[in-house]
Order: C-alpha cells, then sequence, then structure tokens
C-alpha cells in the first residue's frame, strides 16, 4: 500500500507538508510509524527543516542518520539551501548515478539539479518514478518554468486518473491554473483559498498562494489581507516579500522597504536575480539611444 495514500500512516505529515505547516511537520510523533516509513518521515522532517531556514543546522544533524541514500540526498539539498551549489550537484551526481531509483535521491536530486540549471538532468531523473505524486508535481513545476503549459496540463491529467482526490494533484493542478488563466483563476482560488483559510491547514505557504490567486483575478484588497496575514505569520518569508514587492507594484505604491527586506534575507532570491538582469538589460537597450538637441 502506498504509504501517502488515503489509507496510508504518512498521508498526514506528507499533507502537513504539502501545506507548508512545516513545524507541524518536524514535530509529528512518529513513535507508531512502520520501520519502513519512518525514514521516508524523517526525510520530510529534515526537509521541513530546511525550508524553515534551518539548512545548516540540517547539514548537523543529518551526520546522525548515517549513510542511506535518502539521507545523502538530504545532505545534497540542505548544502545547496545553505549556498553550497558546486558541492551539492556534485553528491547529486554521485547519487544519480548509484542510487537513482531512490525516491528521495529523485525528488531531492531533481530539485537541486533543476534549481542548478541543469533541467535536462532534471527531468530525465524524475522520469524514473514509480508514481510519486511530489515527482509528478516537481515536473508540473519544471514545465511550467519552461513556458510549457502543455505538457505540465499532460502530467496533471494523467495523474488525476489514478489520484482523483489527492491534494497534491489538487495544488499541481491550481499552478497550471493560473498559467491557463479564464476561469481556472477561479477553481484554482478555491484550492487556494480552502487551504489558507481553515484552522487546521492555514500557512504562510497557503496564504501566498491565495494572494497570487487573488492578483490573477484582480481582487488587489483581497490578495494585500492575504498577503499580510502571511507576514504577521512569518516576517521573514520570502514569497510573502517577494509577492507584496509585486503587489505594490501593480498598486502603485512604495516597495522599497519590502525590497530592502528582501536582499536582506535571500540576496539570491530569484525575484532579486531577475530583476537585476531585466534592469541590466535595460541599462544596454538605453545605450543604443541618445537624446536629440534641439538646435
Amino acid at each position: 500500500m502506498d504509504p501517502f495514500s488515503a489509507e496510508g500512516e504518512l498521508l498526514n505529515i506528507h499533507n502537513a507538508f504539502q501545506q507548508g505547516q512545516y513545524q507541524t511537520v518536524i514535530d509529528f510523533d512518529t513513535s507508531s510509524l512502520s520501520i519502513e516509513n519512518k525514514i521516508p518521515a524523517r526525510v520530510l522532517q529534515l526537509r521541513a527543516q530546511v525550508a524553515s531556514g534551518h539548512a545548516k543546522q540540517v547539514l548537523t544533524d543529518v551526520k546522525k542518520e548515517g549513510e542511506r541514500p535518502d539521507f545523502a540526498a538530504v545532505r545534497a539539498f540542505a548544502q545547496y539551501s545553505a549556498g553550497n551549489t558546486l558541492a551539492a550537484v556534485t553528491e547529486v551526481e554521485k547519487l544519480v548515478e548509484a542510487q537513482s531509483e531512490n525516491t528521495s535521491v529523485q525528488l531531492l536530486g531533481g530539485t537541486v539539479l533543476q534549481a542548478a540549471g541543469k533541467t535536462e538532468e532534471a527531468l530525465s531523473l524524475l522520469s524514473k518514478h514509480q508514481g510519486s505524486l511530489e515527482a509528478i508535481a516537481l515536473i508540473v513545476q519544471i514545465h511550467l518554468q519552461q513556458n510549457r503549459t502543455d505538457l505540465a496540463l499532460k502530467e496533471v491529467q494523467a495523474a488525476r486518473k489514478w489520484a482523483q482526490d489527492s491534494l497534491l494533484v489538487n495544488i499541481a493542478e491550481s499552478w497550471v491554473g493560473l498559467r491557463v488563466g479564464g476561469e481556472r483563476y477561479q477553481q484554482a482560488f478555491y484550492v487556494f483559498e480552502e487551504m489558507a483559510q481553515a484552522p487546521s491547514s492555514s500557512a504562510t505557504k497557503s496564504l501566498v498562494s491565495q494572494a497570487v490567486a487573488e492578483l490573477h483575478l484582480g481582487r488587489i484588497p483581497e490578495a494585500e489581507a492575504a498577503l499580510q496575514q502571511a507576514v504577521q505569520k512569518d516576517t521573514e518569508d520570502v514569497e510573502a516579500i517577494a509577492n507584496s514587492i509585486v503587489l505594490n507594484v501593480i498598486s502603485g505604491k512604495d516597495f522599497s522597504e519590502q525590497k530592502s527586506s528582501l536582499e536582506s534575507i535571500a540576496p539570491e532570491h530569484p525575484f532579486l536575480t531577475d530583476l537585476q538582469e531585466k534592469s541590466s538589460l535595460f541599462d544596454q537597450a538605453a545605450t543604443k539611444y541618445s537624446a536629440k538637441v534641439a538646435s
């Protein structure tokens, strides 16, 4: 039986992780889990620590877990999250050669490879999965980054046939919906709003997702309210800060404070690197033109 299925004993901890309830995952009591599920549960807890900003602590903790490929994959993921990209990619590539059938290697290795710009290698590794919904969700994310909405939609539709009631499929389908647009915006909003506003599942991650859906629907005040809730939960959540910048730009408000905050917390955040790249391209284009002086 799939431990992540509706009948599986890892369902609750896995759903909590996907909803962004990282402290719930870290505190999850794993004492009653079967032996075969203790390792994937521990991997989720270590990943939750990394997601909470404690990658360096995970690098220390994972030394106690032995040399199983699952924990080697966690170590590589933590290295990347701590800023040591070269070491992380090197370790992942070694793991792929020896343990490419391991689910943790696929998920965390694929994440590191994609983040390092090795898209084809990431997709090749993730494609080896055996019914992993999380691997499918990562493949969907990669296709969306490639602007291949058609391929992302194909992955979601295939997964929907055998995992109809899965939370992760609903989330992945909502990602695609935000790219497709139209009535899909509202459908995505319903999924994220349900997670964000339910006391049992609310987290900064779901609140930010709700805010993004609200923005796509043109509901600026509602998006602002959701982002304010997210920031109240975690003042250093980088996705909440980045999307607050976007909100202020759309609203015509000053965003210098949020930009400074993001630069301080996560100077290599994709939003900032993309902004710098676009600024440089603009400056290069501007040099081709010179103001005409009237005689």
